[in-house]
């Protein structure tokens, strides 16, 4: 088990007991502590993984699913659309919603397969922790809110 594998399992087992678990998955370091700080202060848990293969990684040494992934499109080692096309064929992970992000404009007809929403970067912060909040079913609706943001 690498470094930040074993940091995502620890920090797992003490964040999670009572806010969603969400992984971030961006190859830029700023910008995925960013968005776990985003996360973390709106209430959710956060795992982080730099790169799809790292997040595969991850998700398989997690003993419950995370709530969502947020995923960046464009990275090295594995990028989002080789992330998605492995986690389509595991029934288990193709049962979490992905919010895929990027800086590129990417049509809607060249997204990966199994992406349930699109963020382009940047975004407001406040609206994504609103959408977190609908996806997740915290604002108090009972319905998961898949393609609200495009």
């Amino acid at each position: 088990m690498s470094d930040a594998e074993s940091e995502n399992t620890e920090s797992h087992a003490l964040a999670v007991a009572d806010r969603p678990l969400v992984l971030v998955v961006d190859d830029d370091d700023g910008i995925r502590d960013a968005l776990r700080d985003l996360l973390d202060d709106a209430g959710f848990a956060t795992l982080g993984a730099r790169h799809g293969l790292e997040a595969l990684n991850v998700l398989g040494a997690l003993t419950t699913a995370p709530a969502f992934i947020l995923l960046d499109l464009m990275m090295p080692v594995m990028d989002g659309w080789a992330f998605c096309a492995s986690r389509v064929k595991d029934p288990t992970l193709s049962e979490i919603p992905v919010i895929a992000i990027s800086a590129a404009t990417i049509s809607e007809s060249d997204r990966p397969r199994g992406v349930d929403a699109f963020l382009p970067k940047p975004f407001d912060a406040d609206e994504f922790a609103r959408f977190a909040d609908r996806l997740t079913g915290r604002d108090g609706s009972a319905q998961r809110a898949p393609g609200l943001m495009h």
